[in-house]
């Protein structure tokens, strides 16, 4: 049996023992252990159809993170969430998030784990598992050892417990910043208006290190109260093989702004560098921006709209020097709770010819999205 296979074999046999759990009031009328009444189970189902206008011969859209197949039904990902929630001083718990599909693992999978050593990744994926514990000092330090996802950025993973404004992802989302890391975080509560993080992780997107050195990391979360709120994170560390001196650095802010009504507003900027990632004494650098306005137009649509430009002039985020625009269109509607259908609307632009195209490379890809996702 190979490895893939083996690993496919005992994700299942865990969700069939989890799923098998019986509820808090099932497990107390049969006296089991009170552990089974603390653990909750949730999960996420995403499938998609996507069509690439440019009908490329490689049947890949260039530059998407997860809508990366062109013209093809998928199961992007299926995801089962089982934790103890922490809420108080005192308070130990763990959270995992096991994910199969053909897009998400695909992407989240970090090496060393679920990622082979040629950097090809299966359908299956754990983008977190850790255990956290509240120290009781002042109104409670939380810290969590294990695999979580990263803090920068203003667009997440879809799951059960969020979902994104917009059906594709942001080339913020896709390449200025990591997905996930392996490492400790620790989480205080300053204020009801001012928290912060701080993290000492393995990298970007590696569970186990590929040198020796460690990647540090924070956030400062604030809310005025009202309307607006500010996020700022940071994160820095030597992230190539065998390369302990020379740091991938990047700064990310996201603002929000919720005025009374049915808008929500949106920015989120990126600046990156990384030493000598051109060549010996030649730093590589990528910066961007990205606007967001959603519009509420009842309690089950929505229409999002996300204005994007990401400057990677060195070509060490997306391996082309370049410069990429997009524009993207997002309709949402919430047939229940728990069942929603979205459309995505996208153009991309490129300075270079970067787009497949069966009469010649292009530099403009205009692509369309339908999904639909359920969560429990």
């Amino acid at each position: 049996m190979t490895a893939p296979s083996l690993l496919r074999l005992v994700a299942a046999a865990g969700l069939c023992v989890v799923a098998a759990l019986p509820s808090g009031a099932r497990a107390a009328e049969r006296g089991l252990p009170a552990w089974t009444q603390e653990i909750t189970l949730n999960g996420f189902l995403k499938t998609s159809y996507s069509y690439n206008f440019n009908r490329p011969a490689s049947a890949t859209n260039q530059f998407r993170v997860f809508d990366f197949d062109d013209n093809t039904f998928k199961v992007d990902e299926f995801e089962l969430v089982a934790q103890k929630p922490m809420a108080k001083p005192r308070d130990a718990g763990f959270r995992v998030d096991f994910t199969v599909g053909s897009s998400v693992p695909r992407v989240t999978a970090s090496a060393g784990l679920f990622r082979d050593a040629t950097g090809q990744a299966q359908d299956i994926d754990v983008h977190q598992a850790m255990a956290g514990y509240v120290v009781p000092v002042g109104a409670g330090l939380r810290l969590d050892l294990g695999k979580f996802v990263t803090s920068p950025g203003y667009e997440v993973i879809d799951g059960y417990d969020s979902w994104n404004d917009n059906a594709s992802r942001s080339l913020l989302f896709g390449f200025a910043i990591p997905f996930t890391h392996v490492g400790v975080r620790a989480s205080y509560p300053f204020s009801s208006r001012l928290s912060g993080t701080a993290m000492v992780v393995n990298g970007w997107d590696v569970a186990r290190d590929n040198n020796t050195s460690k990647t540090l990391g924070g956030q400062l979360a604030w809310t005025s109260g009202g309307p607006f709120g500010l996020t700022v994170s940071a994160l820095t560390g030597p992230e190539r093989s065998g390369d302990n001196s020379d740091a991938r650095s990047v700064i990310d802010v996201v603002a929000t702004l919720r005025p009374p009504g049915r808008l929500t507003l949106a920015a989120n900027g990126d600046w990156g560098t990384e030493a000598d990632a051109v060549g010996p004494g030649q730093d590589g650098t990528w910066k961007g921006i990205a606007l967001y306005a959603r519009l509420s137009l009842s309690d089950r649509c929505a229409l999002t709209a996300r204005g994007e430009y990401f400057e990677d002039l060195d070509g060490v985020r997306t391996g082309v020097a370049q410069k990429l625009r997009e524009l993207t269109l997002t309709p949402e509607t919430r047939v229940t709770p728990h069942f929603g259908l979205r459309g995505d609307l996208r153009v991309d632009h490129s300075s270079q010819l970067v787009f497949d195209k069966p009469d010649g490379p292009s530099q403009t890809q205009p692509t369309v999205l339908f999904e639909a996702l359920y969560s429990f």
